[in-house]
């Protein structure tokens, strides 16, 4: 019978999905036709009672504060400094110009908790200055597109947070474990770019700016926003003194102020960033509450029991495990997004991590970076989607550009797996 549910529940999930049905509904009809074919309970009840849970989770409101966070920062003229701040000191270092987008993706993912966000923001100015500079275009492309994914892992961290509510992990942990393989990550994808710059000198512009060390720390000072609200939302949470929730509302705080101060904060703007927020966590929203219902679906037909029990006769070595799980989650990044990645399948996968000895706290970290790797596949690599609007350009051309940043997440994987202080040494420390 559970053979049997399992796969009825499938094709009803692809089915529902393929038809162009919202996510969030379509898992909802997927655990109600569930509940109702497989079990003897009460589908209606059980359906009131588990939606309202997972919307009155306190954990749940930092996610709408740093969602609005990002909305807000869109509109201000952050990413201007980033580059104008940047700029300057990387003259020197092999591909030049070309790091912009990675360390200004970096910086900004500290701020943002969106890959999109990240993305979208670095490249609007990024995109058109490396252009003008006349960098080759392929790494220009693969250089944002791999970097923007930094969005998900370095905190604070949408998808982190949806990840901390489904496994019931501490997402001030989660945040702060992903620091060091955030930075791990970066590092990888600067060295990819400093090797092909050594191997391809003739294709990287000469340096345009010579400017004194008094001139460089002059144009630093456009870093100055950004690094102070860095401080302000991490350095709360890494502390001590604020939740990621209370932490959320501080960069919200700070974010309206940096706004103003820059001159760019109206009642326009502020109603954009709002209403651009709002529809975004509803979006989400549903998905959880969707997903909340379908785990207590398939909890009630003992399909998570099951699954876990077979791959534990399987006898599967954690690090093979951990391997297929990466094949596995590549693949559904080619048809869903990361979210609803996450909320489909922890239900199942939770079992079976706990069954091998897994670290939920690692394997957090582990999940946001595979996750990474699926923002940057064909067909439906958010990231693709966003580049090709501003570059106009195919998505195959765009993935072929992204591939060996692809190649830098699977090395990460490895180190974090081979390292795992990487992502626990950090959050073992912090004052909770």
């Amino acid at each position: 019978m559970d053979a049997w549910a399992a796969a009825v529940l499938i094709v009803l999930m692809f089915a529902i999905l393929g038809a162009g049905v919202w996510i969030g509904i379509g898992i909802l009809g997927v655990g109600w036709l569930a509940m109702e074919l497989f079990t003897d309970r009460l589908a209606g009840d059980s359906l009131a009672l588990t939606v309202w849970g997972s919307m009155s989770s306190w954990t749940l409101t930092a996610l709408p504060l740093f969602v609005w966070m990002g909305e807000i920062l869109l509109k201000t003229k952050l990413s201007e400094g980033l580059f104008r701040g940047l700029a300057p000191w990387l003259q020197k270092i092999p591909g030049r110009l070309l790091h912009v987008n990675i360390i200004g993706c970096t910086i900004f993912a500290a701020v943002s908790g969106s890959s999109a966000a990240t993305c979208a923001t670095v490249g609007k100015i990024s995109l058109p200055e490396l252009g003008r500079r006349k960098y080759p275009e392929q790494m220009t492309i693969g250089t944002l597109a791999g970097a923007g994914t930094l969005g998900l892992l370095i905190p604070p961290s949408i998808i982190m947070i949806v990840y901390g509510v489904a496994a019931d992990v501490s997402i001030g942990k989660l945040f702060i474990g992903g620091i060091l393989p955030g930075l791990l990550l970066a590092g990888l994808f600067m060295a990819y770019t400093v090797l092909w710059a050594l191997r391809h000198k003739s294709l990287v512009p000469a340096a345009d700016l010579h400017l004194t060390l008094r001139q460089k720390v002059s144009e630093s000072r456009h870093l100055i926003p950004v690094m102070l609200l860095i401080t302000a939302v991490l350095g709360s949470i890494y502390s001590g003194v604020a939740t990621a929730t209370e932490a959320a509302s501080l960069g919200v705080l700070g974010s309206l102020v940096l706004s103003a101060a820059q001159g760019t904060l109206n009642w326009q703007t502020f109603r954009d960033s709002l209403m651009g927020a709002t529809r975004l966590y509803c979006m989400i929203a549903l998905i959880l509450a969707g997903s909340s219902f379908l785990s207590l679906s398939m909890g009630f037909i003992g399909l998570p029991r099951h699954l876990a029990e077979a791959i534990g006769a399987m006898n599967l070595s954690p690090m093979l495990l951990l391997a297929l799980l990466m094949v596995f989650f590549i693949l559904l990044g080619c048809f869903l997004d990361g979210i609803s990645m996450v909320v489909l399948t922890m239900a199942v996968l939770l079992p079976t991590l706990q069954t091998a000895g897994i670290d939920l706290l690692w394997f957090g970290v582990y999940l946001v970076i595979v996750v990474e790797m699926a923002q940057i596949t064909p067909p439906v690599g958010f990231n693709l989607f966003v580049l090709q609007g501003m570059t106009k350009r195919e998505i195959s051309t765009i993935a072929r550009a992204a591939l060996p940043y692809f190649a830098m997440m699977v090395l990460a994987v490895l180190l974090i797996y081979l390292f795992p202080g990487l992502v626990t040494a950090l959050p073992s420390q912090m004052k909770l």
